[in-house]
């Protein structure tokens, strides 16, 4: 179990250092072009190195384990999230998505007493689109009352293009 401890400590480690040269991109302010170098220069050799010590530590513990098993699940994304490194628009975790579905996930629960199958969905699909009016900045209040006035002339069939822009972030853009 020690030996697993410090195997997970250097593991954390290594990737403390990835998160430090984020860090150090957003205080710099640099644009997507100068973070990826910095990536490149930085980062690259760390994700090799951690990359290599994955290789050769996952054949030495037990794969049910709980290092194995972390271990086999970051090599198994490893080929994707060595992306990162090639551009600045990326970062380094999902965080950000994670904290965006977290209300959702968290009413999963309060969705099993909308009624019936049909009124969760419909449920969910208002959740989605009040979540992306605040992704994109806009007023859901706003962006309702316009759409529900729109709807009855953009729900002709064929009409699914114009469907689109009642979207939160087509809506935005067109100047509402």
């Amino acid at each position: 179990m020690n030996e697993n401890k410090a195997l997970a400590e250097h593991a954390l480690k290594e990737i403390q250092q990835l998160y430090r040269i984020e860090r150090m991109a957003d205080e710099r302010n640099l644009p997507f072009e100068e973070r990826a170098k910095l990536r490149e220069e930085l980062a690259a050799p760390i994700m090799k190195s951690l990359e290599a010590w994955m290789e050769r530590t996952y054949p030495k513990v037990l794969p049910q384990s709980l290092i194995g098993e972390a271990i086999g699940y970051s090599y198994s994304l490893w080929p994707r999230m060595k992306n990162y490194l090639l551009d600045g628009r990326l970062k380094l975790d999902n965080n950000m998505a994670e904290n965006a579905i977290r209300p959702i996930a968290l009413s999963r629960k309060n969705f099993m007493f909308c009624g019936n199958h049909e009124a969760a969905g419909n449920t969910a699909i208002i959740c989605s689109l009040l979540t992306s009016c605040k992704e994109q900045g806009v007023n859901p209040r706003e962006w309702l009352i316009d759409v529900i006035g729109k709807m009855p002339y953009y729900q002709k069939p064929g009409n699914d293009e114009n469907l689109k822009k009642l979207l939160p972030h087509y809506w935005k853009n067109e100047g509402n």
